[in-house]
């Protein structure tokens, strides 16, 4: 099983190797070095995750259609290679907005596009294939063997993109993307090789695994702490991930640092989210999740209180300070509050639950980079100063960490069982009919 683990590892390295490039790289050259605004390329941006309700019928439409007697692997690959293509498109969008903005914006879509549906495609396939092969025992170490190799990879290619591109050139950020694609195809076919036994794990989902938006916005509102989870959940991670577009252009804004050094931003991060990850590993068990979460959580608030501390006093070490807190808070508190979610779920309507999670999860990136591009663009317009309007953005992201801090002390697993458990107002309608 070790062998399969790697392999999917490697799978989901590859896909999110490739968004390294459009968001520590392109955001850079596009919103620093070219001018565009932040609100187009968040809109850009959160293209992909407009898709994403198109996961369910991905996921349904693939347990019920296997494809030479595979039910996950051929749409593994199709993705990916829609991934890769993203990726190799996206260098275009730089180098025509330029030129000709009206085909720069088209190609952006276009990359965007591609990239999205390959995301969306392969993502859903990979996880459940991930949680078949595992079955429910093994899911942990499933869990954590492809994270911290995804977090390896992720900081390798930061590196390695930071080598290649040390300052803005259309040629080099061509090659850059084109290696960057290409490795990740080849860690992808390697991780599929032999990966989903033929014709296995090929009974069809039961019908009750199946569930509609209607259901799970059902589930939700009925039970106050899953309303209360969802929207931690929503909070959390758009203060956390809404940085993702802004950190490398801010650097170049505030501190006048290159290409080069703002392509390390995200090795660094994740170097810490990695040590974070280790140490969250080793409290699991000893110390209570809730506990856990929140000194992540707070982490998290700090770092970015730190980073406009930096801003405002154009000092590149607190910077540094604060990207280090900022991803060993991330690190720490995606372990915690990913254990927490698993808790957040009954046996009988595990895919009902993980389902609605996974939403706030798309729906939070959504809403975290839009409101960072747009946000940002504002307060520039408003103050008269881009570093401003950055230092905005982060001081929102601070206070929704802060808020969501104080709702995880109303999050109890017990209470949410016993409410989980009961049967709906449309259930007890069904008995009283029956």
């Amino acid at each position: 099983m070790l062998t399969k683990r790697i392999q999917l590892a490697l799978i989901h390295t590859a896909v999110a190797m490739t968004l390294v490039p459009i968001n520590s790289t392109l955001n850079r050259v596009m919103i620093f070095d070219l001018g565009v605004s932040k609100t187009l390329f968040t809109l850009l941006a959160i293209f992909p995750y407009l898709l994403a309700p198109i996961q369910v019928a991905i996921g349904s439409f693939s347990d019920r259609h296997p494809i030479m007697g595979y039910r996950r692997s051929p749409y593994i690959l199709v993705g990916l290679i829609l991934c890769v293509l993203g990726v190799a498109v996206a260098p275009q969008v730089a180098i025509l907005i330029s030129e000709d903005f009206d085909l720069g914006i088209t190609f952006g879509v276009l990359a965007f596009f591609l990239w999205g549906m390959g995301y969306n495609l392969s993502a859903v396939s990979y996880l459940s294939l991930a949680s078949e092969l595992s079955g429910e025992s093994g899911r942990g170490k499933t869990i954590a063997t492809m994270f911290t190799i995804m977090v390896i990879g992720l900081i390798a290619t930061g590196i390695s993109l930071s080598r290649m591109v040390p300052t803005y050139d259309p040629d080099l950020l061509s090659r850059a993307f084109i290696i960057v694609a290409s490795t990740a195809l080849i860690m992808g076919l390697i991780g599929l090789f032999k990966l989903e036994p033929r014709s296995g794990i090929s009974s069809p989902a039961a019908k009750s695994d199946v569930y509609t938006v209607k259901q799970m916005t059902a589930a939700i509102m009925e039970n106050p702490v899953a309303k209360v989870f969802f929207v931690y959940l929503l909070l959390l991670l758009a203060a956390i991930l809404g940085q993702d577009v802004l950190l490398e252009p801010f650097g170049a804004q505030a501190f006048g640092m290159s290409l080069e050094q703002t392509s390390r931003i995200v090795s660094i991060t994740n170097s810490f989210t990695l040590i974070a990850f280790i140490i969250a590993g080793v409290l699991e068990g000893r110390v209570k999740k809730k506990y856990v979460a929140q000194s992540g959580n707070l982490a998290a608030m700090f770092g970015f209180i730190t980073i406009v501390v930096s801003g405002l006093t154009a000092n590149l070490t607190t910077f540094y300070v604060g990207i280090t807190l900022l991803g060993f808070g991330t690190g720490i508190s995606t372990i915690a509050n990913l254990s927490l979610m698993f808790d957040l779920t009954v046996p009988e309507k595990v895919g009902l639950y993980i389902g609605a999670w996974g939403f706030s999860n798309g729906m939070s990136r959504l809403v975290g980079l839009l409101m960072a591009g747009v946000v940002a663009d504002l307060a520039t317009k408003w103050t008269g100063d881009a570093l401003h309007g950055y230092l905005v953005v982060f001081g929102i992201q601070a206070s929704m960490l802060f808020a969501a801090a104080f709702m995880l002390y109303r999050i109890d697993v017990g209470v949410f069982r016993k409410k989980a458990d009961e049967p709906s107002f449309t259930d007890k309608v069904a008995a009283v009919a029956d």
